[in-house]
């Protein structure tokens, strides 16, 4: 039974399911919306929009600006997408609070019959 345990493991060790989280959350703010499984989105949901509050904070002065660039850069590894979760989904996002995110459900997949879902950000221009 796995009352009350925290977190999804995905079937791997800690170090390939933290540079999972990392790439797809990257991949995310990225291109705004990515399509994976369902059980790999909701388990980096909370990690991307946690790292948007953290740039919104920063901005509205609740936080030390610097340091909250640094903590995003560390666990994206990228400072390019780092900078547009400052300058693009903190303001954006600024009135909203919380739910940046969307899981729309496509369907199974085709090859292992896995639950496919889009996970993209909501308010995104039109494309």
């Amino acid at each position: 039974m796995r009352h009350r345990v925290f977190g999804r493991r995905l079937g791997r060790n800690s170090a390939q399911r933290k540079a999972l989280f990392r790439n797809l959350v990257r991949e995310l703010y990225l291109h705004e919306r990515i399509v994976t499984t369902e059980a790999k989105a909701r388990a980096v949901r909370g990690d991307a929009e946690r790292l948007i509050t953290k740039a919104k904070r920063s901005l509205a002065g609740e936080s030390n600006r610097v340091h909250a660039q640094r903590q995003v850069v560390a666990y994206l590894n990228d400072k390019t997408v780092a900078k547009k979760v400052f300058d693009v989904f903190a303001p954006r996002y600024a009135e909203r609070n919380g739910g940046y995110t969307r899981i729309i459900k496509l369907g199974k997949r085709q090859g292992d019959a896995a639950d496919m879902v889009i996970l993209e950000l909501v308010d995104r221009p039109a494309a």
